[in-house]
């Protein structure tokens, strides 16, 4: 099969043999490729692709010796850095090859945090857009709004969760707590933990 691709890449002439070859061989598909491939490697190197063999050849000794002499004063053109310079490489080159690789574990570490504070700030906006505002200034309707909260509970809330079940969350904590302290002078609501959370007190 490879002589004829060779036959077929020179232009010569194929007998009868070297045609049944070509056809049941899809040696032209084999041919297509190793003209793509070639084509590549002169872009590659820069070079036309009207070289001649022996000028190929003399272009890659010239470009072995300039690598040779890069090499010797430290300057080496890694094709694999990953796996050859561990292996390979100067201490140099390791430092850097590390150095590389920490920053761009930190970059992707970094990455995943903004990804994921991106998701809480989507997580806080939709909460913000459900949870009702706390009436600031108006204490009976404060009061009403802490006694609804703990009305819909499952169970005893302590100061913060109250709070957190408004807009603001936290920065209403100071009027929840207040709103507490007054409805347990009335005895409206109890707590069964000493004051760590609370519940409206059901009638009997």
């Amino acid at each position: 099969m490879y002589n004829v691709l060779e036959k077929l890449r020179a232009d010569e002439a194929l007998d009868e043999e070297d045609e049944r070859i070509k056809r049941e061989g899809l040696v032209l598909i084999l041919k297509e490729f190793h003209d793509k491939l070639d084509t590549l490697v002169f872009e590659a190197y820069g070079w036309l692709s009207t070289l001649s063999e022996e000028e190929i050849l003399e272009r890659l000794v010239a470009l072995n010796k300039e690598r040779a002499a890069e090499e010797k004063v430290g300057k080496v053109r890694w094709l694999r850095p990953d796996y050859q310079i561990p292996r390979f490489g100067s201490e140099a080159d390791q430092t850097t090859l590390k150095a590389a690789r920490d920053a761009e574990r930190a970059k992707a570490k970094q990455a995943m945090l903004d990804l994921d504070d991106d998701e809480e700030d989507h997580e806080d906006d939709d909460d913000q857009v459900t949870k009702p505002k706390f009436p600031t200034g108006d204490e009976l309707a404060e009061t009403a709004a802490v006694m609804q909260a703990l009305a819909f509970a499952p169970g005893a809330l302590s100061i913060d969760e109250i709070a957190a079940t408004f807009k603001g969350g936290l920065q209403n904590k100071r009027r929840v707590a207040l709103c507490i302290l007054a409805l347990a002078r009335l005895g409206h609501i109890a707590s069964s933990d000493g004051g760590e959370t609370f519940a409206l007190r059901r009638a009997a």
